[in-house]
């Protein structure tokens, strides 16, 4: 088994319903598209599985070197700002030789808050845009 460079764990909160990952799912596909190179993994915060230690652990066993967690969250609340750097300590810890560390959020992105206003606008004029349509 090759080292692989630089792995990254897609990182959502989780629900109890596994539809909620769906949106998720398909960032991680057109991730793979995009750098189809890239080893990746899609964690949750709770609820669903993998957890961020067990998608950690998975990458480190197909070799990685280095992972960066990816926070596919908006805002930073408490989980951003206490709980997911905590458990990001915990996984640098048993992975001993892993480099592991933590990006900004989705939502510090400019472009992500760009595509989400342009979403707004697009759902204030387009009557397809509903739950129903």
């Amino acid at each position: 088994m090759g080292l692989i460079e630089t792995a990254i764990i897609l990182f959502a909160h989780g629900a109890r319903d596994p539809r909620w990952a769906e949106p998720f799912l398909r960032v991680a596909e057109r991730v793979r598209a995009a750098a189809p190179d890239l080893a990746l993994e899609v964690a949750y915060l709770e609820h669903l599985e993998p957890n961020l230690a067990e998608a950690a652990r998975r990458l480190a066993q197909r070799g990685a070197e280095a992972i960066r967690v990816v926070p596919l969250f908006i805002g930073r609340g408490g989980h951003l700002r206490v709980e997911v750097p905590r458990l990001v300590a915990e996984v640098v810890a048993a992975l001993p030789g892993v480099v592991i560390d933590l990006a900004l959020p989705a939502g510090d992105d400019v472009a992500v808050i760009d595509a989400l206003a342009a979403f707004c606008v697009r759902a204030a004029q387009d009557p397809h845009l509903r739950p129903d349509a």
